[in-house]
């Protein structure tokens, strides 16, 4: 169980319209800004076993501008309104109350979709854009038969009606979709971080606002590097809209993780391979400069004692893909896969996926077009 920690000082800010919004900087490095997304609480994250690992990691090696959107958290919640245009503006107000000029931006879940849309009208202040777990059209928005929109409709009247309640069972339907398979301490937290963090008539609002939403022309128009990750198994938002989004966005990278649960756990296979392509996508300066003149082809990399298919292996590791996917591209099970990661692991004294990842990139594996 995580220890509760002392949260970063709380500040606000004013959006055009009035709203007070709180927001809090922690870490040190390269400036990345979080998105607001449906439900968050700016100090009960901290404590929080979902949240506070992926806090802890995007603070390691970058200035972290997170804040509660309105109707949540710690910002204005009574008697505000809710709509993209808002969140835009809320955004906003956050970036230049934190004195930035340009910074990483990253979306998750319904965030990504004003990430999206942030990126493509602010094309000089977004250096970078990662999305996790985001979508081109919300559940509303890609809707086409009424008995899908029916399903809509009694998502919004369950949060209505059980939301506030002591009793978690009407937020256990949340819980369990977000996090199907984090064990029962996951979900007990963040059952209770959703009640603590808005009220029932907002937490609908929000999310009638997300489920809207539609930003296929605006990722378009996107023209930063990109990021798009996206769970394998998601049941919150289907993997075929990340996979779309990263379609559109122009020349971004896409990254299936292998896990269904919708928020990523420390204790999950794919929380390496997530962390990993977070930090090589965000590793280099955001203006570093374009293509050099093509050098004659190096050789290929090579490290002692490994066999050429095991060489072959960790460069497919090395560009962050999982088993599933090295099976495919070698044409061999993924159960010799696994095998051949064991055998990399042991051979070179390593006891993670991750090491393997940045020591096969130090030695120029995973570089070259596959």
């Amino acid at each position: 169980m995580l220890m509760p920690r002392r949260p970063p000082p709380i500040s606000y800010c004013t959006s055009r319209d009035g709203v007070r919004i709180a927001f809090s900087t922690a870490g040190s490095g390269p400036p990345l800004v979080r998105a607001a997304h449906w439900i968050s609480h700016l100090e009960a994250d901290w404590d929080n076993p979902v949240w506070r690992p992926w806090l802890k990691q995007m603070t390691r090696r970058h200035t972290l501008v997170r804040y509660d959107t309105r109707g949540c958290g710690l910002s204005d919640s009574d008697g505000v309104e809710f709509s993209m245009t808002k969140y835009i503006e809320d955004l906003e107000a956050v970036v230049n109350a934190a004195g930035l000029d340009r910074f990483a931006l990253m979306g998750m879940s319904g965030g990504g979709a004003l990430a999206v849309a942030y990126a493509a009208t602010h094309p000089d202040r977004v250096s970078q854009l990662v999305l996790y777990g985001a979508f081109t059209r919300g559940l509303v928005a890609r809707s086409t038969t009424p008995e899908q929109q029916a399903e809509a409709e009694t998502l919004f009247r369950l949060i209505e009606q059980g939301w506030s309640k002591e009793d978690p069972t009407f937020r256990q339907f949340f819980a369990a979709q977000f996090l199907p398979d984090g064990d029962p301490d996951h979900q007990r937290a963040f059952n209770e971080l959703m009640r603590h963090s808005s009220t029932a008539h907002n937490a609908a609002s929000l999310m009638r606002v997300w489920c809207q939403a539609d930003v296929r022309e605006l990722a378009l128009r996107v023209r930063c590097p990109a990021l798009v990750a996206h769970p394998r198994g998601d049941l919150r938002v289907p993997f075929e809209e990340g996979r779309s989004l990263a379609r559109l966005i122009p020349g971004a990278r896409f990254v299936p993780l292998d896990t269904r649960n919708h928020i990523v756990l420390d204790t999950d296979p794919a929380w390496d391979n997530w962390w990993c392509e977070f930090e090589a996508f965000l590793s280099p300066p955001a203006d570093a400069p374009g293509p050099q003149p093509a050098s004659p082809p190096a050789a290929r990399p090579t490290l002692a004692g490994l066999t050429p298919r095991e060489h072959e292996v960790l460069d497919q590791v090395a560009r962050g893909l999982d088993n599933q996917a090295i099976a495919k591209r070698l044409s061999i099970s993924e159960k010799t896969v696994r095998n051949q990661v064991s055998l990399i692991l042991n051979k070179l004294g390593l006891q993670r996926r991750s090491q393997a990842i940045v020591l096969a990139r130090e030695r120029g594996f995973g570089l070259s077009p596959p």
